[in-house]
């Protein structure tokens, strides 16, 4: 395929970051979508800091009432797979309560990739990652990063 329709099929498996896939293009061509998900992961480690930033920042925090506008419908999808949409009141205060604590301890939103996991494993995984380092958070979260698009990447792409 072209760029062009290579960047608009794989250009939201990193949330609102299509760089990863303009950039993935020229690395062509592919055995796998495991070499696919590796050459984009190489490409984000790669990235300068500001594109870093800006791609983690790019995600939406969860449990977030699942119909705001900067919410992709990959992450809406994850996040109804998870429970995050069946909140009780209680719930929903305790994530939006540890979302805004994350955001300000670190800079940017809480970063987990949700798929096969409850609510009870995400917020138990919020309350343990609080305690890390800004350094051990930023790495957590690309880690999260590319476990979610490898999910994405896997449901776009037959082998």
């Amino acid at each position: 395929m072209d760029r062009t329709e290579f960047v608009r099929l794989l250009g939201g498996v990193f949330e609102h970051s299509p760089w990863v896939a303009e950039r993935a293009w020229g690395r062509r061509p592919f055995a796998s979508v495991r070499e696919l998900l590796a050459a984009m992961v190489e490409i984000v480690r790669g990235a300068s800091d500001g594109e870093v930033l800006a791609l983690i920042r790019a995600h939406p925090d969860l449990a977030t009432r699942l119909g705001i506008a900067s919410l992709t419908a990959c992450s809406a999808r994850e996040q109804q797979g998870a429970g995050l949409d069946r909140l009780t009141p209680e719930e929903f205060e305790a994530f939006s309560s540890l979302n805004a604590a994350y955001k300000e301890r670190f800079g940017f939103p809480f970063i987990y990739a949700v798929r096969g996991k409850s609510k009870d494993d995400i917020l138990t995984a919020m309350r343990e990652r609080f305690g890390h380092s800004p350094e051990e958070e930023r790495r957590e979260a690309l880690e999260q990063i590319g476990r979610i698009a490898g999910f994405r990447l896997a449901d776009l792409v037959a082998e």
